[in-house]
Protein backbone atom coordinates (compact mmCIF):
# COMPACT_ATOMS: atom_id res chain seq x y z
CA UNK A 1 0.00 0.00 0.00
CA UNK A 2 1.73 3.64 -1.08
CA UNK A 3 1.46 6.16 1.43
CA UNK A 4 1.97 8.87 -0.05
CA UNK A 5 0.99 12.33 1.20
CA UNK A 6 -0.19 14.31 -1.71
CA UNK A 7 -0.64 18.10 0.11
CA UNK A 8 2.34 20.19 1.84
CA UNK A 9 -0.69 22.21 2.74
CA UNK A 10 -3.72 21.90 5.01
CA UNK A 11 -5.01 18.50 4.21
CA UNK A 12 -2.66 16.01 4.36
CA UNK A 13 -4.28 12.58 2.47
CA UNK A 14 -2.73 9.87 1.23
CA UNK A 15 -3.11 8.90 -2.40
CA UNK A 16 -5.69 6.06 -1.68
CA UNK A 17 -7.50 8.26 0.54
CA UNK A 18 -8.33 10.83 -2.81
CA UNK A 19 -8.20 7.89 -5.02
CA UNK A 20 -11.20 6.68 -2.72
CA UNK A 21 -12.44 9.68 -2.79
CA UNK A 22 -12.89 10.98 -5.97
CA UNK A 23 -12.03 7.98 -8.51
CA UNK A 24 -16.01 7.80 -9.44
CA UNK A 25 -15.91 11.32 -10.14
CA UNK A 26 -13.31 11.39 -12.34
CA UNK A 27 -14.59 8.81 -14.08
CA UNK A 28 -17.59 10.03 -14.57
CA UNK A 29 -16.43 12.99 -15.95
CA UNK A 30 -14.29 11.54 -18.27
CA UNK A 31 -17.21 8.98 -19.30
CA UNK A 32 -19.40 11.94 -19.96
CA UNK A 33 -16.99 13.31 -22.51
CA UNK A 34 -15.61 10.15 -24.30
CA UNK A 35 -18.89 7.99 -24.36
CA UNK A 36 -16.23 5.20 -23.90
CA UNK A 37 -15.94 3.12 -20.99
CA UNK A 38 -12.06 2.08 -21.56
CA UNK A 39 -11.24 4.72 -22.57
CA UNK A 40 -12.73 6.85 -19.80
CA UNK A 41 -10.85 4.11 -17.61
CA UNK A 42 -7.76 4.85 -19.04
CA UNK A 43 -7.63 8.74 -18.77
CA UNK A 44 -9.15 8.26 -15.39
CA UNK A 45 -5.59 6.29 -14.57
CA UNK A 46 -3.72 8.42 -16.20
CA UNK A 47 -5.13 11.65 -13.93
CA UNK A 48 -4.26 9.74 -10.91
CA UNK A 49 -0.94 8.87 -12.37
CA UNK A 50 -0.14 12.58 -13.07
CA UNK A 51 -1.61 13.29 -9.28
CA UNK A 52 0.92 10.98 -8.26
CA UNK A 53 3.76 11.61 -10.11
CA UNK A 54 3.54 15.41 -9.70
CA UNK A 55 2.07 15.93 -6.28
CA UNK A 56 0.80 19.09 -6.32
CA UNK A 57 0.14 20.61 -3.33
CA UNK A 58 -3.61 20.37 -3.02
CA UNK A 59 -4.62 22.79 -0.25
CA UNK A 60 -8.15 21.55 0.65
CA UNK A 61 -10.37 19.22 -0.46
CA UNK A 62 -12.45 21.57 -2.46
CA UNK A 63 -8.79 22.39 -4.17
CA UNK A 64 -8.31 18.70 -4.82
CA UNK A 65 -11.15 18.37 -6.18
CA UNK A 66 -11.17 21.47 -9.00
CA UNK A 67 -7.54 20.29 -9.90
CA UNK A 68 -9.24 16.73 -10.33
CA UNK A 69 -11.85 17.69 -12.46
CA UNK A 70 -9.85 20.29 -14.33
CA UNK A 71 -6.91 17.76 -15.42
CA UNK A 72 -9.55 15.12 -16.38
CA UNK A 73 -11.52 17.38 -18.55
CA UNK A 74 -7.90 18.54 -20.31
CA UNK A 75 -6.80 15.48 -20.89
CA UNK A 76 -10.20 13.95 -22.53
CA UNK A 77 -10.04 17.29 -24.69
CA UNK A 78 -6.53 15.83 -25.47
CA UNK A 79 -7.83 12.41 -26.04
CA UNK A 80 -10.37 13.38 -28.59
CA UNK A 81 -8.07 16.30 -30.51
CA UNK A 82 -5.40 12.97 -31.15
CA UNK A 83 -8.22 11.23 -32.03
CA UNK A 84 -9.52 13.49 -34.94
CA UNK A 85 -5.41 13.60 -35.56
CA UNK A 86 -4.77 10.15 -36.05
CA UNK A 87 -7.90 9.53 -38.22
CA UNK A 88 -7.48 9.56 -41.89
CA UNK A 89 -9.14 11.89 -44.38
CA UNK A 90 -12.10 9.66 -45.98
CA UNK A 91 -11.71 11.30 -49.57
CA UNK A 92 -8.91 9.51 -49.57
CA UNK A 93 -10.57 6.07 -49.61
CA UNK A 94 -9.35 4.79 -52.17
CA UNK A 95 -5.83 4.44 -51.56
CA UNK A 96 -6.99 2.51 -48.23
CA UNK A 97 -6.30 -0.91 -48.07
CA UNK A 98 -9.41 -1.80 -46.61
CA UNK A 99 -10.96 0.18 -49.63
CA UNK A 100 -12.11 -3.50 -51.29
CA UNK A 101 -13.50 -4.29 -47.84
CA UNK A 102 -16.80 -2.13 -49.37
CA UNK A 103 -19.38 -4.18 -50.82
CA UNK A 104 -20.94 -2.23 -53.55
CA UNK A 105 -17.50 0.37 -54.18
CA UNK A 106 -20.26 2.45 -56.70
CA UNK A 107 -22.05 3.50 -53.67
CA UNK A 108 -19.25 4.39 -51.84
CA UNK A 109 -17.61 6.52 -54.46
CA UNK A 110 -21.17 8.11 -55.17
CA UNK A 111 -21.41 8.73 -50.96
CA UNK A 112 -17.80 10.34 -51.29
CA UNK A 113 -18.73 12.59 -54.15
CA UNK A 114 -21.26 14.00 -52.17
CA UNK A 115 -20.63 18.01 -49.99
CA UNK A 116 -18.41 17.29 -47.44
CA UNK A 117 -21.11 17.60 -44.63
CA UNK A 118 -23.36 14.77 -46.39
CA UNK A 119 -20.72 12.58 -46.74
CA UNK A 120 -19.21 12.48 -43.21
CA UNK A 121 -22.68 12.03 -41.90
CA UNK A 122 -24.15 8.87 -44.30
CA UNK A 123 -20.03 7.59 -43.78
CA UNK A 124 -20.36 7.43 -40.26
CA UNK A 125 -23.83 6.35 -39.39
CA UNK A 126 -23.89 3.69 -42.42
CA UNK A 127 -20.31 2.49 -42.70
CA UNK A 128 -19.20 2.88 -39.49
CA UNK A 129 -22.71 2.24 -37.40
CA UNK A 130 -22.42 5.15 -35.16
CA UNK A 131 -25.49 6.69 -33.99
CA UNK A 132 -26.75 10.31 -34.83
CA UNK A 133 -26.14 11.26 -31.48
CA UNK A 134 -22.45 9.73 -31.62
CA UNK A 135 -21.75 11.48 -35.22
CA UNK A 136 -23.31 14.62 -33.51
CA UNK A 137 -20.56 14.70 -30.78
CA UNK A 138 -18.30 13.53 -33.60
CA UNK A 139 -18.67 16.16 -35.78
CA UNK A 140 -19.38 18.88 -32.87
CA UNK A 141 -22.32 19.74 -34.31
CA UNK A 142 -26.22 19.60 -32.92
CA UNK A 143 -28.41 16.47 -33.76
CA UNK A 144 -30.79 18.16 -35.20
CA UNK A 145 -28.38 19.16 -37.60
CA UNK A 146 -27.05 15.85 -38.33
CA UNK A 147 -30.21 13.91 -38.94
CA UNK A 148 -31.21 17.28 -41.60
CA UNK A 149 -27.96 16.40 -43.04
CA UNK A 150 -28.65 12.78 -43.28
CA UNK A 151 -32.71 13.53 -44.72
CA UNK A 152 -30.93 15.63 -47.37
CA UNK A 153 -27.96 13.07 -48.19
CA UNK A 154 -30.46 10.57 -48.45
CA UNK A 155 -32.64 12.68 -50.89
CA UNK A 156 -29.03 13.64 -53.07
CA UNK A 157 -28.55 9.62 -53.23
CA UNK A 158 -31.41 8.70 -53.81
CA UNK A 159 -31.32 11.29 -57.09
CA UNK A 160 -27.87 10.36 -58.28
CA UNK A 161 -28.75 6.76 -58.18
CA UNK A 162 -31.89 7.15 -60.03
CA UNK A 163 -29.91 8.93 -62.26
CA UNK A 164 -27.38 6.34 -63.02
CA UNK A 165 -30.02 3.67 -63.22
CA UNK A 166 -31.77 5.68 -66.67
Amino acid sequence: MIKFLLARGKDNSTFEEVYERRAEMVYRVCFSYLKNAADAEDITSQVFEKLLKHAPALKSEEHEKAWLLRTAINMCKNHLKSWRRKTVNIDDYESLEYADAFPNKDLIKTVFELPERYKDVIYLYYYEGYSTAEVAEILSKPQSTIRSHMREARILLKGVLEDEER
